[in-house]
């Protein structure tokens, strides 16, 4: 595809911090460009610590198991995600309990509560392609029913979190990348410093090869935070890159009859829409080399998670005729003119 959908953007000083961890001979996780990438990171958002590791999934895990959930706990968690968030609940053992999604995407607040009960431990929202959830009434019922809250931020790098911690992801298709990796962030250091003791396998204090808890090895590498500090340094200009890039699409594509546009995103990860005849168009943009992806298949859907009863459910709608176009930071205005243009083109003749 002449047009991708993502690629990263790699043009700040990722190839000198990699040059020097490789020079320095520090290329594991004991490197210290882990530390600076989690320091440099976590002050970017406003919190004060930061926890880097393998990916936005095991963020997630390791963030569920900081705070205690397991066998028998349920998790609320988006029917509208990607299913890594499902799988972070699964992994610990306990049950994610799913709540539609409202004409944004994100999780519909107004249903959570008739979720919740005995056994809910934490909620989880995910801020979907950048969009972020309504947090202040979440987190009052987290207040009200002594839960605990775990951000999804994959999609929303420069959304600032509130919740006890928010996990981010590093892949190569993210708003910032280190090629895989991941980062949760969060204001309390007894949190953080059991993410950090989970990631590390949870080695004892007394005794080098004594472990008295399941943990992980969820750790980042030096090379992946190098690439990671790197991309830190640039996230207001990405941010800004793709402000314009949204507006650029906007503009080109709201009088398309066939087009729904979305609501705006607080940041752009990527640029979704509703489509008329949308495989149609999917084939038709593929023969002139622009890719595109479908919308998330919704959780009740997956066959790890699939109801029998088969719900209506706004998710399953928005998931049957949805799909985002190419969005990178490299993205330039002569690609999207002609992205819209053949998009154009195709309703003009149907």
């Amino acid at each position: 595809m002449r047009y991708p959908v993502s690629k990263p953007w790699l043009h700040g000083r990722e190839l000198e911090y990699t040059s020097e961890a490789i020079s320095e001979n520090w290329i594991s996780s004991q490197g210290p460009f882990v530390r600076r990438f989690e320091e440099e990171f976590a002050r970017y958002n406003g919190s004060a610590h930061g926890v880097a590791c393998s990916s936005g999934t095991t963020a997630l895990t390791l963030a569920l198991r900081a705070l205690g959930v397991g066998e028998g706990d349920e998790v609320i968690v988006p029917e509208f995600t990607m299913i890594a968030s499902a799988w972070a609940v699964t992994y610990t053992g306990a049950t994610p309990v799913f709540v539609d999604c409202g004409d944004d995407l994100n999780i519909d607040v107004a249903r959570i509560e008739e979720k919740i009960t005995p056994r809910t431990k934490v909620i989880m929202p995910v801020h979907i392609y950048g969009r972020r959830c309504d947090m202040d009434p979440i987190m009052e019922l987290a207040y009200e029913y002594n839960l605990r809250v775990v951000e999804d931020s994959a999609e929303a790098h420069g959304v600032a979190p509130v919740a006890d911690i928010a996990c981010f992801s590093l892949f190569a298709n993210k708003i910032i990348t280190a090629g895989e990796g991941g980062i949760c962030v969060t204001d309390d250091p007894r949190l953080a410093e059991q993410m950090a003791h989970l990631r590390g396998m949870a080695f004892s204090r007394d005794h080098s090869f004594l472990h008295k808890k399941l943990a992980y090895n969820f750790r980042m590498t030096a090379m992946q935070a190098a690439v990671a500090l790197a991309q830190t340094e640039q996230l207001d200009h990405i941010l800004a890159v793709r402000r314009d890039i949204e507006k650029r699409y906007d503009d080109g594509l709201r009088d398309v009859d066939g087009i729904t546009l979305m609501p705006p995103r607080d940041v752009l990860w990527m640029y979704d829409l509703r489509a008329r005849d949308r495989e149609g168009l999917r084939a038709f943009l593929a023969e002139h080399g622009v890719e595109t992806r479908l919308f998330f298949k919704p959780m009740s859907r997956q066959p790890g998670y699939l109801d029998p009863d088969w719900p209506s459910l706004n998710a399953t709608r928005f998931s049957e005729d949805g799909l985002y176009l190419p969005t990178h930071t490299g993205l330039t205005a002569d690609d999207q003119d002609y992205v819209v243009g053949k998009v154009r083109e195709f309703y003009a003749a149907n």
